[in-house]
């Protein structure tokens, strides 16, 4: 058997993960578990899969969990949390926003295979992660658009001759075809209303004002080594299509299936192999829509603004997904509207001074250092 260590395993991408190996039991084994704090869900997956490990983010938390587990399960937080991956031979990198890129590291530095559901740790740090590489580790995109990519290219992230251009889709959000004027007035209730995907409060808003089809752009510029110019985005309202490679003689190869994440996180556990157990499979026997379209630009600036980051390179799209998550939390906290999300991000941008950092220790403070702005900003708009 495989073991297994699950990272943000109380969140989507770690509940589904953990659905998986219960589906296939004798596959894997699963000695790490990680969360945030958790607790109760925690606990239920460690009375379940009975991991050898057990790690939270939160201090506090982590003195609860010690009162509740067993002695034969060790409880760690800070640094010991992150080492805790070295357990495992595959690691499932769920942890929400730039918390993860300590994961991405270890996990890296230790050899190990990675599945990456944590953009943050390419945007953030893309070639110092790609520098980690060549210490044996591998890694498998879990973002359903990178793995559509991934399986399109031959479960590579090597581009096929012939490559001319990578198309991503997105849905569109729940305000794509919402009047301009009411962008000013929607609630938090209405940016967490995916049409497709069920997915946590911070994916979910960035869904909505398309910031994170931006950051799915630096990150395929990282994972597959496409300049920004091969690297286009489409609207596409079903979901049913991920992602798409063109190649220059016309062809497309698209990876087309149900919005269902266990599918991408199925192939970060198998591959070169596939699961048995299908998830998100088509019935090709019923009438289906496939419809494109062009990024409303004016509608959702965000996307510009992450090709400009991405183009300028160095610690730019670090600083952009920094101010964005301080941004998409003011927001989720009332604190500034949905349109000031955007507003927030191109402010703090204004203030990069461009540089590459040249260690995660480098890019952790350049992250502090946007974040201080980013604030600033927000208190600037919340008094306006």
């Amino acid at each position: 058997m495989k073991s297994l260590a699950v990272m943000g395993s109380t969140g989507s991408i770690g509940c589904q993960t953990l659905d998986l190996v219960r589906q296939d039991p004798g596959t894997f084994t699963v000695t790490v578990l990680a969360a945030h704090s958790n607790i109760e869900r925690l606990l239920e997956q460690v009375q379940e899969f009975h991991p050898l490990v057990v790690g939270v983010y939160d201090e506090l938390a982590a003195k609860e969990l010690r009162s509740q587990v067993d002695a034969s399960v060790a409880v760690v937080t800070g640094e010991e949390l992150v080492d805790a991956v070295t357990a495992a031979e595959i690691v499932i990198n769920g942890v929400m926003g730039f918390a993860g890129i300590r994961i991405t590291e270890r996990a890296l530095r230790a050899g190990l295979r990675l599945g990456l559901a944590n953009k943050e740790s390419l945007i953030a740090a893309g070639d110092l992660v790609l520098a980690l590489l060549s210490m044996g580790g591998e890694l498998i995109p879990v973002d359903s658009e990178h793995s559509a990519i991934f399986q399109a290219m031959g479960q590579s992230r090597q581009v096929p001759a012939g490559f001319a251009r990578l198309v991503i889709t997105a849905s569109g959000g729940p305000f794509r075809q919402l009047p301009a004027q009411s962008l000013r007035t929607v609630t938090i209730e209405d940016a967490l209303a995916h049409p497709t995907w069920s997915m946590g409060p911070k994916i979910s808003v960035d869904s909505s004002t398309l910031f994170n089809k931006g950051l799915e752009v630096i990150e395929a510029h990282y994972l597959f080594g496409v300049a920004y110019d091969a690297i286009s985005v489409v609207v596409h309202p079903e979901s049913l299509v991920h992602s798409m490679v063109e190649f220059t003689d016309g062809s497309t190869l698209a990876q087309l299936s149900m919005p269902d994440m266990r599918l991408p996180i199925s192939l970060a556990l198998y591959s070169p192999l596939r699961s048995d157990l299908a998830h998100g499979a088509l019935d090709w026997s019923r009438p289906m829509t496939l419809t494109f379209e062009e990024v409303d630009r004016i509608r959702f600036p965000a996307l510009a603004l992450a090709y400009e980051a991405g183009r300028l390179g160095g610690g730019a799209p670090c600083w952009m997904n920094a101010a964005n998550e301080v941004a998409v939390e003011a927001f989720l906290n009332s604190s500034i509207g949905w349109l000031q999300i955007y507003e927030v991000v191109a402010r703090t941008m204004e203030s990069y001074e461009v540089g590459s950092p040249m260690s995660i220790d480098e890019v952790v403070e350049l992250d502090r250092q946007a974040r201080v702005v980013a604030t600033e900003m927000v208190q600037v708009l919340a008094s306006a």
